[in-house]
Order: C-alpha cells, then structure tokens, then sequence
C-alpha cells in the first residue's frame, strides 16, 4: 500500500481522544479553502502550516486537527432570541505531555457561520423609543430594506480552556469561545457590535447529551487503511448548550447620532446581560479529529508528517 509519508502504527485508545466544538449563529457563508479528500474532507481549515503546529515534536507536544459543526440552533442575548443556520468551528490543537493543550486559530479565524437575520429587524430591536431622534427613524421604517438586521458572529483571538475529554461526556466545558456579533443594517451603520476584541462574548459549551462515537484509521491522503498512519475520532448527535456566559451592550450604532442608538437598542433587549440569562443551544452537532496514530515513532516531526499528509489530500 503506498503511504504519502513515513511512520508506523502503533495500538492507541481512543477514548481521550474525542472532543465537540461548538459556535452560533452569524451571517458570513461558510466556504472552504481547501477541498481535502477522503477522511480529511471536513477539515478544510486546519491550520497544519502554523509554525506551533509544525514544531510540535509527537512526544512532547502532539498536533491535532479539530472540526465541529452544527446545522441549526438558537442563540439569546438578552431579550432576543435568534434562529441560528449552520456553524462550522476548525481548529488546531496541540496537546501537551503535561496535560495541557493549546489552541490555534486558521489565519482567518476559527468560526464561520451561514447568515442569521435578526427577528423583527430594527423596529423589532429599538422601536418604540423614548428618545426623540429613535422615534423619528422607528416611523420610517415601513422600507423592509432599512429595516431587515444581519448578525454576523466574528472570531477575536483564539479559543482557549480546550478539553479533550470533554467532548464525550455531559456537563463539562469544552472550550472558551471569544466572539462578537457584527449587527449590519444602513442605519446602524458599519460600526456596530455587540462585544468587542477587548471585552468579547465568550462561549462556553458542554454536552447536553452524549455523542456517538466512532473511529477510522486513513493513509495520509485521505485513504481509509486499517494499519492508516492516522486516526480519526468522530462525535455526532450530541445537543450542545451554554447559559453561563454574559453579553455586553451594542456600541458603535449610528451615525451620528451620538450613542443614541446604541441606548435605544440596549434599552429594548436587554443588553447589556449578565450570565444566567443568555443562553446557546446547538443541534446535532458533527465533531472530528485527526491526528497521527502513533506520533512518538515519528518524533520530532510529528508536525511536519502532520501538514504533508493535510496537503497531500489537498494538492
């Protein structure tokens, strides 16, 4: 059997190995940059090339690649409850022989989701209004253009807190998300967010339910191979949630209107929110990680084996 890179197989349990990410809803299509074969087919992101990722040895430090996605769910912030569309979180993880792990982020940000529309659009989210100049605006908006709003969730840094085991249990925290959710409207303007790179919202998510695990062992192209030099872990069905995290109020809104905006929106949902009352519920989600089946017989170029066989599945 040809193998696109050198390294044996070595017995492993796989029980440690699985994990479940999740994100929420967001406009921004999901598209891939990459369209990998075979096994590696969902993980279009994985950031292999990375240097953190190409320096990790296989005995000290073991390179892994992680992806989760969700097909619908809801997310609420404060008042507002919105239907979530697909979700796709890709990540590297690099774990640790003390135990640890770390987290690193495709250059372009770990989360990307299919767009979410805000219910009821602007009138929904600040009308009616006390303040003079919102109810000015909230008496034109007859125009379903001016009033429809897109949230657009977008990464700011990279998650963190990753536990592996997590992802095949309940109850237990999966991993830090920060985010913040880019609210697009011509009246809001270009500007206005809920959360911010220096106070994000950060997602915390645990299994409601148990996942179904499965295995396969593949070549480094994609091939699957009983002897594969890599494995991959697959959780899926699991209904994953998260009620701890708080919500800041929107900034930015308007233009010119001198944070009146930002009032009027905070005023009618909520915001901001503290934790216990938002909350994040996500579907059927789908999570798999790959990885070399044995990466101390490869040290130390468990990275680098690691990213050649990626693009071998890719070029």
């Amino acid at each position: 059997m040809n193998r696109s890179f050198p390294g044996a197989r070595a017995v492993t349990t796989a029980t440690a190995l699985g994990t479940a990410l999740v994100a929420f809803a967001a406009t921004g299509t999901a598209t891939a940059a990459a369209a990998p074969n075979g096994e590696w087919a969902p993980f279009t992101r994985c950031p292999v090339d990375a240097p953190a990722m190409l320096a990790a040895d296989g005995i000290a430090r073991t390179p892994q690649c992680v992806v989760s996605t969700s097909p619908s769910g809801s997310i609420k912030l404060g008042n507002t409850t919105v239907t979530t569309g697909r979700t796709n979180l890709q990540i590297g993880v690099i774990q640790n022989s003390d135990g640890t792990s770390s987290v690193v982020a495709p250059a372009g940000g770990a989360l990307i989701a299919d767009s979410a529309t805000v219910p009821g659009g602007l009138l929904g989210l600040m009308c009616p209004s006390n303040i003079p100049a919102i109810t000015q605006i909230c008496e034109s908006l007859s125009n379903s253009t001016l009033n429809k709003i897109t949230a657009t969730v977008e990464s700011v840094g990279a998650p963190y807190g990753f536990n592996q085991t997590a992802g095949i249990v309940t109850g237990e925290t999966i991993v830090a998300i920060p985010v913040r959710i880019h609210l697009e409207n011509p009246i809001l303007g270009g500007n206005c967010y809920i959360g911010s790179k220096s106070n994000p919202i950060v997602l915390r998510p645990k299994n409601l339910t148990y996942p179904d695990f499965g295995i396969s062992f593949f070549d480094g192209d994609g091939t699957v191979a009983d002897d594969g030099e890599l494995t991959r872990i697959n959780l899926t069905g699991a209904t994953q949630n998260d009620s701890t995290f708080a919500v800041p109020g929107a900034t930015g809104c308007g233009l010119g209107l001198f944070g009146l905006i930002d009032a009027a929106v905070n005023a009618k949902t909520g915001l901001p929110a503290p934790a216990g009352t938002n909350s994040l519920t996500l579907n059927n989600s789908q999570t798999a990680l790959a990885g070399l089946t044995a990466p101390g017989t490869v040290a130390p170029d468990a990275g680098k084996l690691l990213s050649q066989a990626w693009h071998s599945a890719v070029d």
